[in-house]
This record gives structure tokens, C-alpha cells and sequence, in this order.
């Protein structure tokens, strides 16, 4: 049991790391892609790293504002 609680554990801290928002996009952006690709029929590949990057530049913005 002790193994499963600590692979549980490392899944969790590396997916959601220090910053909990960029994972929530990340799932976001998976969302809307598989909805936009299975429902809509839309070929949106290029949607998951548009929010990827999208969701990096937030977080590093948020993290290097100086005016706080």
C-alpha cells in the first residue's frame, strides 16, 4: 500500500506541480480539443500547444510581476 500512496503522490506533484492553474488549462485545452475534434469535426490540433504556451506565458507573467 506504501508503494501505491507513493506512486500516487509523485503523479500528483508532477502533474500538479507548484502551480495548479497551468495544470487546470492544460485539461481545459484538452477538453475543448477532443470536443472540437470528435463533435465538431474540426481538425484543432493545434489548439492543445496554443494553450500550452498560452498557459506558460500566463504563469511566468504572474510569477515575475514585480508590482505586487
Amino acid at each position: 500500500m506504501k508503494y501505491l500512496k507513493s506512486f500516487g503522490e509523485f503523479w500528483y506533484d508532477f502533474i500538479i506541480g507548484d502551480d495548479w492553474h497551468v495544470a487546470a488549462l492544460i485539461v481545459a485545452g484538452l477538453v475543448v480539443t477532443e470536443i472540437l475534434t470528435h463533435a465538431a469535426k474540426v481538425n484543432a490540433w493545434w489548439l492543445l500547444p496554443a494553450v500550452a504556451l498560452a498557459a506558460l506565458a500566463w504563469s511566468l507573467h504572474r510569477v515575475t510581476d514585480f508590482r505586487k
